[in-house]
């Protein structure tokens, strides 16, 4: 896996990023044109550096050709952003994530090069959607598959898990089960699972969606 990686902008975002990769020990190269947004994180992050991201021969004297993977969390000056792809780009960066504010904001950074383009705020408001509609713990979504975090359902408790037949059902995987206060654990067809403990379950969207909306007390 790549050590370093390019991280353009200092918003939430993009600061998010950037102290999540430093604590898996990468070395981060930080660009924003604020100078207060850069002073601001210059002891926490390896390097920050001010500098306009839209600029290729300020990206060049700075080197981002060496890096495998880049950033782009730009998002409120869609131009910025979008430039500042079409830059990385041209310099040979061979994977590219970009920060989109819309579908067709995130259409654009594709065309212009973008490998992998996310939207924080919408998968955010549809995570919290799920976990204050149903009994969901935590929901993660893509391309039509979906993990959730449940508490389980009182039809799975005190039996083996395969006679329970959550999966020839319910068409949804149980993937680990996490007793109160303990790690998770492999599921496995012989693992009892009881009152207060946590399901990982995986399946189709539709499915797990489905699933996390039975009673409590269906058979």
């Amino acid at each position: 896996m790549p050590q370093n990686v390019l991280v353009v902008g200092l918003g939430r975002f993009g600061c998010a990023v950037a102290l999540s990769l430093v604590d898996m020990d990468r070395e981060v190269l930080a660009l924003d044109e604020n100078p207060e947004l850069v002073q601001r994180w210059s002891s926490a992050l390896t390097h920050v550096v001010q500098a306009d991201s839209t600029n290729e021969e300020a990206l060049r004297q700075l080197g981002v050709m060496d890096f495998e993977r880049a950033v782009v969390a730009i998002g409120s000056d869609i131009e910025a952003s979008v430039l500042t792809v079409l830059a990385l780009s041209e310099l040979g960066v061979k994977e590219i994530w970009a920060k989109a504010i819309s579908i067709k904001h995130g259409a654009i950074l594709e065309r212009v090069g973008a490998h992998h383009v996310v939207y924080p705020e919408r998968d955010m408001g549809e995570k919290v959607a799920h976990m204050i509609a149903t009994s969901v713990q935590d929901y993660i979504e893509f391309d039509g598959y979906a993990l959730a975090r449940i508490a389980a359902p009182s039809f799975t408790w005190d039996v083996p898990l395969g006679k329970s037949r959550v999966r020839s059902k319910h068409r949804i995987t149980v993937v680990g089960v996490k007793c109160p206060d303990t790690a998770y654990t492999y599921a496995e067809h012989d693992t009892i699972i009881q009152r207060g403990d946590e399901l990982l379950i995986a399946g189709a969207e539709k499915d797990v969606e489905a699933f996390v909306q039975l009673p409590t007390t269906h058979g």
